[in-house]
């Protein structure tokens, strides 16, 4: 069946001599594998759309469940912005190895778009490492262990919250605190914004260094603490 796609191209591997393979995460149907037949030659016609970050349009002879063909291809955006700048580079890497870490575990559309935007965004300038933060937490309902930012995660309470602790599994309130570190009321205020902001209506952003790192640690723990993936590239982001 020939059928048009929009996607993102998450990964490559090399396929026999000329050839290779590529996942491409697609709005209409998922995660699908695509050989890319001859895309190893210089005078490949499809060569330049069928590297790993690649937002286009994919023309493909699809096979449900199966190994798709890629025939043809045209960008939907070049992400300038992305190729040139190492950071940014790192960042959507990461973001990619995550996702097919999560679509390991779901299928949900909704995916495909939070994904997108915030590759878009990225590429537009704002901040990868805040942009980064945010997918990492609406990711987590995808993996079974959304966070609940109402409410202490110790008693439920609703009220008198003093911190927020990865390795307890969210806030924590006066009556359950013990010895954890301390955090400011903003910083759980950034963390609920974080949470449940729309990524394409975020248009600017303005979050103090402090405030980003120690953000930043929280999402590291609670996904070393419950989510159980791995992620190499998480740790090369750590150095930047």
């Amino acid at each position: 069946m020939l059928l048009e796609v929009e996607g993102f191209i998450l990964s490559e591997q090399d396929y026999r001599e000329s050839s290779k393979i590529v996942n491409i995460l697609t709005k209409e149907k998922g995660l699908i594998s695509v050989v890319c037949k001859g895309a190893k030659s210089i005078k490949s016609q499809i060569r330049a759309y069928t590297q790993k970050f690649t937002y286009a349009l994919f023309n493909v002879s699809y096979k449900e469940g199966k190994l798709s063909t890629l025939i043809s291809a045209s960008l939907i955006n070049p992400l300038k912005n992305i190729y040139t700048d190492l950071t940014k580079i790192s960042y959507v890497s990461y973001l990619s190895e995550l996702t097919l870490q999560v679509l390991k575990q779901t299928d949900h559309k909704n995916l495909y778009d939070m994904f997108i935007e915030s590759i878009l965004k990225i590429n537009d300038g704002l901040d990868p490492v805040v942009i980064t933060n945010i997918l990492e937490l609406k990711y987590l309902p995808f993996l079974g262990v959304g966070l609940d930012l109402s409410e202490c995660a110790l008693c439920g309470n609703k009220t008198d919250i003093v911190t927020v602790d990865a390795s307890f599994g969210g806030l924590i309130c006066k009556n359950c605190y013990t010895n954890e570190k301390i955090v400011s009321p903003k910083i759980i205020k950034l963390l609920r914004m974080y949470y449940y902001v729309d990524i394409k209506s975020i248009s600017s952003l303005s979050i103090d260094d402090e405030s980003k790192s120690i953000i930043n640690h929280f999402i590291s723990d609670y996904y070393d603490s419950f989510t159980g993936l791995y992620v190499y590239s998480k740790k090369f982001l750590e150095n930047i």
